[in-house]
């Protein structure tokens, strides 16, 4: 009679354990899924961050046009236009209804029609999902979608109208420079001070810019333009990964700081942190200047990528009004 309570005891002992070994795995099994890329939106999910955007947030962001100023935030292009390798940007203009000299129709009416042969690293630029892979795996576990003819995932066709709110962080007015120098770090401590002094707060689904001045040196010193640039630390993206950012873009060719940490061995960490474990565009060569000459911290922002299916990455004149 004493036995069976003992025994009783014992296989509820048991299935605890049992339990709490299988409550481990599964809390492995998650973490393990959100580290490698996977989409907390499902399996199947392609937009990643810009889940986030919404009517309300659309809404929310007319509220902050008051003086209806437009910005171009995209940079003008042309075949001198620094960027990394390949940089290759030409324009071509041709004028098909011309034969001979003469014209159509009995009112010789012509016309132009133009044919672009270049790499879209070149300028502003958005990134898609597609653009930055880990070992074999790119955004939401996907593998293997690169075809001859474009990616068959994540492509930039995918990328949804990014409208919302867009908050501007002045690091140049912050350092009290012109030019940010390059190796300089935006980190949280970074982030928090600015957004403190400029009397704005970073919210779920805003698009962040960071205005460093090194746009400055386009036409001027492009060799240092590419070689550095201040920007995002790892620590920093991981910060804004947590407010839910959609997108994250700086006035620079590639958004996070170089030299890299050097200590690590890890080569573009802030887009890895962003695209693939995360699902947060990137925004590069954004032209900030405007905005930080009129002190425009908060904005409505507006951006409709063309869609050409299969492409990961794009030219992109996003617009900024206030």
């Amino acid at each position: 009679m004493v036995s069976q309570p003992i025994t009783l005891k014992k296989s509820l002992g048991s299935v605890l354990i049992l339990l709490a070994m299988l409550s481990a795995v599964v809390i492995a099994a998650v973490a393990m899924a959100e580290d490698s890329g996977g989409s907390k939106w499902g399996p199947e999910d392609e937009i990643g961050a810009a889940n986030y955007l919404g009517p309300e947030k659309v809404i929310a962001a007319a509220q902050l046009v008051t003086t209806g100023k437009t910005y171009h935030l995209g940079q003008e292009i042309k075949t001198d236009t620094p960027a990394y390798f390949p940089r290759v940007f030409h324009v071509y203009v041709s004028q098909p209804s011309q034969n001979h000299g003469r014209r159509l129709g009995t009112n010789k009416a012509g016309y132009n029609d133009d044919h672009i042969y270049g790499w879209m690293g070149v300028g502003t630029q958005l990134d898609s999902l597609a653009h930055v892979f880990v070992e074999d795996r790119y955004y939401n576990g996907f593998k293997e979608i690169v075809a001859p003819a474009g990616v068959t995932k994540l492509g930039i066709e995918k990328v949804p109208p990014i409208v919302g709110r867009g908050v501007l962080l002045d690091m140049a007015s912050h350092f009290g420079v012109d030019i940010v120098e390059e190796g300089t770090k935006f980190g949280k401590a970074e982030i928090e001070a600015v957004t403190q002094k400029q009397g704005v707060e970073i919210r779920e689904g805003d698009v962040v810019l960071f205005h460093t001045g090194w746009m400055n040196l386009i036409g001027k010193d492009n060799e240092r333009f590419m070689k550095g640039e201040p920007g995002l630390d790892q620590e920093g993206a991981n910060y804004l990964v947590e407010k839910h950012v959609v997108a994250v873009g700086a006035d620079t060719a590639a958004l996070e700081v170089i030299p890299y940490d050097t200590t690590t061995g890890e080569v573009v960490p802030v887009h890895e942190i962003l695209i693939p474990r995360n699902g947060v565009y990137i925004l590069e060569n954004v032209n900030t200047s405007g905005l930080a000459a009129d002190r425009t911290y908060e904005f409505l922002f507006v951006l409709g990528a063309a869609r050409v299916t299969g492409a990961v990455q794009m030219w992109v004149d996003p617009i900024a009004i206030r």
